[in-house]
């Protein structure tokens, strides 16, 4: 049983797109939009997590990511590092 409100203000024309829509697949409002919005959520966050290379970008990839890493000098991490933690320089 749904019971989580979902409420949104349309313009009657978005509204009547819609129900026209709904009306065609035999669904409600309620029912299409609920979908719709399922449908491009999940396409949302599979664009963050999923993405598709070939097989010459996927060797470069992997090549890349089984490589040694190799930063960059960062004279400002260095100073960062170089700072004794205040937890760290009392008597024991």
């Amino acid at each position: 049983m749904r019971d989580a409100a979902i409420n949104l203000r349309a313009l009657p024309e978005q509204r009547d797109l819609i129900d026209h829509a709904a009306s065609l697949l035999g669904k409600n409002r309620s029912d299409f939009m609920l979908e719709a919005a399922c449908d491009r959520a999940q396409t949302v966050l599979l664009d963050q997590v999923f993405f598709s290379l070939d097989a010459d970008k996927f060797r470069q990839f992997t090549a890349m990511l089984d490589a040694p890493p190799n930063p960059a000098p960062n004279p400002g991490l260095e100073r960062l590092m170089a700072i004794k933690a205040p937890w760290s320089s009392g008597a024991a």
